[in-house]
Parts: C-alpha cells; sequence; structure tokens
C-alpha cells in the first residue's frame, strides 16, 4: 500500500545491494570500503566494543541490533555518545571530551538523539538530533545539528548523467539547453565546464563526436551500485530537511535547505560552497565555491565554481557558468558563460545561449515567446550582452559582442552582427535604429571598467581555464571587422544606388575621405525580419570608431607579447630599425589572419585548433573530460601568442596589407597613432563619467554642492578614472619605447 514494504527487524541497515548486482566474493560494502580507504582509513583500524563500553552504551539509552557491527577507533569516550539507534555496520573515528565552534554555535562532540544506519563517521564530529542518517561516510570534524533526513540509495549518481547497472535509460538525467525541445540535450557530470556543455550541445551534426562524449562521461564513474553519499571533513549541517543521494565536499556549510537531491556538492578549503535556508536542489552540480540562498529552486542544472543564487531564483534545464550571479529571476533551458549578471525578480531568460560577460536588466524578458509551430526557437548573444530595463526579446535571434539594447518591446527577430553596438526600438517612427561602436564613442568608462571588474571578481581557486576578460580580443575585433565591411557596403550601395561589386569599394573610399556630405542616417538591411527600416546613426563616426579600437587591440596585445618575450633580444637586434622589426614580424606574422574564433566556455580559442581537438575526439583518442580539460590547458598556453599573431594581422589590415606585407613603416606610424590615442582614451573615460555628475536632474535630490560631492564624489576623484589616466601614460610611454627600438634607439 502506497509503495509501503513491511520488513523483518533484522533487515534494518542491511542488503544496501540487491544480491544480483554483487559478484562472486563481494558484499555489499566492496565500494563503501574503496570510499573510506581514498580517506586514508582502513577497515581493519576499527575494533569490536569491549563489554565495559556496551555496558555504557546501554546505560545511556542507545540500541544497537547486534553490538558486533557498531565498530570504534581509539579513543572511544562511549559516555559522549546519547540516547541512538544503531543498524547495520556502522563504523565511529575517535570521540574525545572536546567542543566544535561554528559561527558562535558549540556543540559537543559525540552522538546524541540520532539514529544511524550503515554509517561510516569520522574522527571527533558533533551529530545532534539527526532523525535519520543512512549510508553516508562523514569526514573529519563535522558538525550535523538538528537534521530530518539523510539517507543514500544504493543507485545513486550524484547529479551526473548516468544509467547505474539494472536501470532503464529513462531514467538518465539530461540536461535541455539552449532549446526546449531537447534538441541539444548533454548529459552533466561532476567537473563539467561550460565549455563541455557548448561543444556537446552544439555540435549537433557529428553523432561520432556525440558518442564519444556520452563515453568520456561513463568512463569516469563506476557504474555498479552500492556507493555511499560522502559529507567531507570540517562541514556543517544544520536543520535540514532532506538529503538525498548528495555527495558534499568538505567545508561546506549547509543550513535549513528544504531538499537536496541527487547532487554534487563541491568543496574545499580554499572554495567552501555554502547553501542557505529554503533552497531546493535537485538533480544537479554545484561548483566549488558557490552560494545558493533564500529559497531558490534549482532542477537540473550544473553551477561552476563561484556562482551564486539567491533570493528565490530558478535555474532549470540550464548551466551557469562561473563567476555568475542570479537573484530573484527565472532561467530556463540555458547555457550562460561565465561572469553573468541577472538580479531582479522580473527577468526571465530561456533558451539562450549567452556567451558571458553579460547583465539582464529588471523587466529583461529574453525568449518570451516562440515565433514558430513549436518551442524550438533560440536565442544567441555574444560577450557583454546587455538588454536594457523591460526589454522583450524574441526567437530566435542573434546578437554581436558586447551589444546594448534599449528599452523596447522587440516584436520580430534580429539577427545583429555589429558589436559594441546600441539598438533601439523606435516605435514613434516604427523603425529599429542602430548606433555601432556605442561603448567607445560614449562610454569609454563602462568598457574598459568592465575588464577589471570581471578580473577581480574571479575568485576560482582552479584558474586553469584561461577566461577572456578583454573586450579587444579576437573574437570581438573579428566581428569589428565584419561591421566595417557592411558599413562600406552599406554605403557603397546608397551612394551608387545599387547592389554591384564596386559598392564597399565605393562605400570604404568615401568613409575613408572624410567627407562632411554623407548621411548622417544609413539604412541596413538583413538585420530585422520585417519591412520597416533598419537604420544606422553616425556611419562615418562608427567606422572611425572601430578602426580605432582595431588599433587599440593591436597595440595594445603587441605590447603584452614583447613584455612577456622580453624586450632585451628586440633590444639587441635593435641597432638598426630593420632588425628590430624583422625580428618582430618573425615571430608574429603569419601568412593569413585567423578569422575564425571559436569562445569555449569564456576561453578563447582558434576554430582550426579546436576542429583537430574535436576530431581526435570523435576517433575515440580522449578516453574521459579530464583528458579534454587537459587539452584545455594547452589550448589556454598557446592562446596569448595566438592573440599576439591575431593582433598583429589586425594591424596589417588598417594598413591594408597581408601581415606579412605589414612594414616597418606602418608598425611606426600605427604606433605614433596609438599614443595619441591613449590621451583621447584617457578623456574619454573620464568624460563618460562626467556625464553623470552633469546631469541637472540627477543634482536635484541634492540641497548642495558639498551634499552631492559627499554622496557621489567628484568625477576626477574617481579611483577608476585616476587608473586609467596612470595606466594611459604607462601605455603611451611603452609604445614610444617600441617606436624607439624600431627607429634604433636603446630602450
Amino acid at each position: 500500500m502506497n509503495d509501503i514494504k513491511l520488513l523483518a527487524e533484522e533487515s534494518m541497515g542491511l542488503g544496501f545491494v540487491p544480491p544480483e548486482y554483487l559478484g562472486p566474493g563481494e558484499d555489499e560494502y566492496r565500494i563503501r570500503d574503496r570510499q573510506l580507504l581514498a580517506l586514508g582509513r582502513t577497515p581493519s583500524s576499527y575494533r569490536r566494543l569491549r563489554p565495559y563500553e556496551i555496558e555504557a552504551l546501554v546505560k545511556n539509552s542507545n540500541t544497537c541490533r547486534d553490538w558486533n557491527d557498531l565498530l570504534v577507533t581509539d579513543p572511544f569516550t562511549p559516555e559522549l555518545v546519547k540516547n541512538c539507534a544503531f543498524a547495520g555496520l556502522v563504523r565511529l573515528g575517535r570521540i574525545e571530551r572536546a567542543v566544535l565552534e561554528h559561527h558562535d554555535t558549540r556543540v559537543p562532540v559525540g552522538i546524541y538523539n540520532s539514529r544511524l544506519s550503515a554509517c561510516d563517521i569520522g574522527d571527533n564530529c558533533a551529530i545532534l538530533d539527526s532523525a535519520y542518517l543512512a549510508h553516508y561516510i562523514v569526514g573529519d570534524g563535522c558538525i550535523l545539528l538538528n537534521n530530518d533526513e539523510m539517507e543514500c540509495s544504493n543507485h545513486a549518481k550524484f547529479g551526473s548523467g548516468l544509467v547505474m547497472e539494472g536501470e532503464a535509460e529513462d531514467l538518465r538525467i539530461r540536461l535541455d539547453l539552449m532549446n526546449e525541445a531537447g534538441g541539444r540535450s548533454v548529459l552533466p557530470f561532476d567537473g563539467m565546464l561550460a565549455a563541455d556543455a557548448y561543444l556537446w550541445a552544439r555540435r549537433r551534426g557529428d553523432k561520432a563526436l556525440l558518442a564519444a562524449f556520452t563515453a568520456m562521461t561513463e568512463s569516469m564513474f563506476d557504474l555498479r551500485r552500492g556507493r555511499y553519499g560522502t559529507i567531507g571533513a570540517g562541514s556543517v549541517l544544520k536543520s535540514n530537511r532532506i538529503i538525498k543521494d548528495v555527495a558534499i565536499g568538505p567545508c561546506a556549510y549547509i543550513k535549513g535547505a528544504n531538499k537536496l537531491k541527487n547532487l554534487t556538492i563541491n568543496s574545499s578549503e580554499e572554495a567552501r560552497t555554502q547553501i542557505g535556508e529554503g533552497v531546493e536542489l535537485v538533480n544537479g552540480i554545484v561548483g566549488y565555491g558557490c552560494r545558493a540562498f533564500y529559497g531558490v529552486k534549482a532542477v537540473r542544472f550544473v553551477m561552476g565554481d563561484n556562482s551564486s543564487l539567491k533570493y528565490g531564483a530558478r535555474l532549470i534545464h540550464s548551466v551557469l557558468g562561473e563567476n555568475s550571479t542570479v537573484s530573484c529571476c527565472e532561467i530556463l533551458n540555458n547555457l550562460i558563460f561565465p561572469a553573468h549578471e541577472q538580479h531582479h525578480n522580473t527577468s526571465f531568460l530561456i533558451a539562450s545561449l549567452v556567451r558571458g560577460q553579460s547583465n539582464m536588466a529588471a523587466g529583461a524578458t529574453i525568449g518570451s515567446n516562440h515565433n514558430s509551430r513549436a518551442n524550438d526557437g533560440e536565442i544567441e548573444a555574444g560577450r557583454g550582452f546587455w538588454p536594457g530595463l523591460s526589454t522583450s526579446v524574441k526567437h530566435s535571434s542573434r546578437f554581436a559582442s558586447y551589444c546594448l539594447l534599449a528599452k523596447g518591446d522587440y516584436r520580430n527577430e534580429i539577427n545583429l552582427p555589429l558589436p559594441f553596438c546600441l539598438v533601439d526600438d523606435d516605435r514613434t517612427r516604427d523603425r529599429l535604429v542602430l548606433m555601432p561602436a556605442f561603448w567607445w564613442t560614449h562610454d569609454l568608462y563602462a568598457l574598459l571598467r568592465n575588464e577589471g571588474k570581471f578580473r577581480s571578481r574571479d575568485l576560482r581557486v582552479n584558474k586553469d581555464l584561461l577566461i577572456e576578460y578583454s573586450p579587444f580580443a579576437p573574437d570581438a575585433m573579428e566581428e569589428v571587422i565584419t561591421a566595417l565591411g557592411l558599413l562600406e557596403t552599406w554605403l557603397g550601395q546608397a551612394l551608387l544606388g545599387d547592389a554591384s561589386a564596386e559598392a564597399r569599394k565605393a562605400g570604404h573610399e568615401a568613409l575613408a575621405s572624410g567627407r562632411n556630405d554623407l548621411a548622417v542616417e544609413l539604412r541596413a538591411s538583413g538585420i530585422e525580419n520585417s519591412r520597416r527600416p533598419t537604420v544606422v546613426r553616425k556611419p562615418r563616426e562608427s567606422w572611425v570608431a572601430y578602426r580605432e579600437m582595431l588599433l587599440w587591440y593591436g597595440i595594445t596585445a603587441l605590447l603584452e607579447d614583447v613584455a612577456a618575450s622580453d624586450i632585451k633580444p628586440l633590444a639587441e637586434a635593435g641597432s638598426k630599425a630593420s632588425k628590430a622589426f624583422t625580428a618582430l614580424r618573425d615571430r608574429l606574422a603569419a601568412p593569413a589572419r585567423q578569422e575564425a574564433w571559436e569562445n569555449l566556455g569564456g576561453q578563447l580559442v582558434p576554430l582550426e585548433d579546436l576542429d583537430a581537438l574535436l576530431a581526435r575526439a570523435s576517433r575515440g583518442e580522449i578516453p574521459t573530460w579530464r583528458e579534454m580539460h587537459g587539452e584545455y590547458r594547452s589550448l589556454a598556453s598557446a592562446y596569448p601568442r595566438a592573440k599576439a599573431r591575431h593582433a598583429w594581422a589586425c594591424l596589417a589590415y588598417l594598413a591594408g596589407k597581408s601581415p606579412l606585407e605589414l612594414e616597418a613603416r606602418d608598425l611606426a606610424g600605427q604606433l605614433e597613432d596609438f599614443a595619441a590615442l591613449t590621451q583621447r582614451v584617457g578623456e574619454g573615460v573620464y568624460r563618460s563619467r562626467k556625464k553623470d555628475h552633469d546631469n541637472p536632474f540627477r543634482k536635484a535630490t541634492f540641497r548642495s554642492l558639498a551634499e552631492e560631492e559627499a554622496v557621489v564624489g567628484r568625477p576626477e576623484d574617481n579611483r577608476f578614472v585616476g587608473e586609467t589616466q596612470s595606466a594611459m601614460v604607462k601605455l603611451k610611454a611603452r609604445a614610444e619605447a617600441l617606436l624607439g627600438l624600431l627607429n634604433g634607439r636603446e630602450a
């Protein structure tokens, strides 16, 4: 009745693994003992109770069906075990007269008012009022206080998408990422990175690769039944209701959770994970140093290291990248790369690929409905995606890097290839308005500040994944080059009145000439799925800004490479200008620019290198995801030089030449332009910050200038403004030093 079975009393704590899943000579403790050995303990290190210890335990109102199944280590103080019931094989570590303190809570070492069934308890733990603790291995020095139900089943998968022996395939946990219809589903696993999920969800046409990914996942785990749940050393669990099939790492703090089921909760001394009141987490992986507080709900999910869920947030069928914070809102069927921010109760994100460093404003509903007959629409956004207040975006849409959407209801699909662009839904004139390169021309303060902000928030202990935080990186710069071509083509078509092959050339010549008679507004095509016009504002200003951004990227990346490679060899070769330039060109120039780059969960990788890696994976040459992550590290170590080579090629593009054709005089001229640009950038950062202070409506809430400056400060005193001014002086000096080398002067 209601799946309740009446069993014999002696079955309590026994028969954890059904006999049909045990091999010859195996018992139900075979995996449990191996887990114990991994913690540095051997089953033979425990002893049976002495008669006087049994007598003391009975006197303290403890019960056990067979006292021979309760094993202990020395020293063992039986007086510190009171009013407890033991069943099955229970092994206790050292129990000494001591007190454990955590956050002002002090509890005595020992086991009190609890029921333990088939558990291993570490040294000097404090277990008080645990109503039911079954099939768990508890590490040293843990505090378990007032927990209702903690148990582990013999088929526990701890959040990974596995099928244990004897289970049906339909029990496998999958995450339906990027698409509600399930066509991009992946198998979660402990250690999964956003990069892993991205490759699995994205490369759907390669069946051999998908099969390899499944094999790589399953080969990392023992699919036999009988693994126990674990609570790592130094963990504190207080006032939780249901914890089932959960593996908890060391130094975790879990308090007041409603339900934790089928999870791996990674934690360590250096990266402590905390879970708080009212939380419900089911079928997921929680990364190191994560936070989940105040009524959040997460089902079928992966949280990257140092990410947070707060204030009733809902995370369902999604992967949340490292260093992300989500509060209040709802996130369904998404793959989100690192450094994502979403803090508002009215924000809604569904069926999307968001490539990180993104921010969802209040009222933003990204993917609010579907434009097809099925729920299979998708949204893809590059790095730095920022939809404004009360913005609604429909499936299916795609946005280039660092797009900013002004408040509006975008009723039609959008495919926007222009990076750093401000998008506005002009309902009055019924048109879509674009302002390319907006971040560079109007908000340098925010653009340059973001990189440092993201780096300061990157508190991951393991930084093997090389996350690119700079907006001036190969992926975004390739989009800039594409945008330059589009602006030239659109203008050329407007000037010539047709779409001939000469249109782009004519547009380029007009933009490069600096003519003042160019239209302030330009019509674009192929951006929105509608008949209304799409207007590009200030095309010449945008074109110039994009080229300045390429120059900024090219020279800063070149300076980084020179510094990393040690400038002395260049100085030694610099007795003649040609030798210094040749040393640079030989190191960085390639026959052609690497145009295709992949954002691999925050790490940028040349597409050809990634394709070669995936071809090896398809052939079964990469046995597990651990080896795949090692390949990521190899790609990360090669990235700085690959970036410098790409930057050199971008400088050649600006000069209208191939990378091998760039000449010393070209680079010298670009270094001179860059030195002048540093001053304009410093001034631009100050001006964009000063605009807020000069706004007369902001002043309306202050009684005097003194009060305003006391509250919000002065722009010239802003720390980032000051840091930028200093950084610009240093960058200019480094550029002039390199220019001196090219001109034959000593560094």
